[in-house]
């Protein structure tokens, strides 16, 4: 899970379950609907974000990690083959 994705997740899920807790202490007022899709939809960001698996986008064959080249590894190098008559 990418870098960006990740992040959001674990932003916009633990946003939903508090707003869900906050509905069951009576501070705000959702239907039972809305009530529902926090909780559910809140747990599995937080989930997927903390874990890095998303079983969704594994589904879709979809993949947001983006790795960066560290120092040691390079761009494959062309090598010419050497002539069987050239003495190297």
């Amino acid at each position: 899970m990418g870098g960006v994705d990740r992040l959001l997740r674990l932003i916009v899920g633990p946003a939903l379950l508090v707003v869900a807790a906050a509905e069951l202490l009576g501070a705000i007022v959702l239907g039972p609907i809305a009530f529902a899709a926090s909780v559910v939809v809140g747990a599995i960001l937080t989930i997927t974000g903390l874990t890095q698996k998303c079983p969704m986008n594994q589904l879709i064959g979809l993949n947001t990690f983006r790795r960066e080249k560290t120092e040691t590894e390079t761009e494959p190098v062309d090598v010419e083959p050497e002539s069987p008559g050239r003495i190297a």
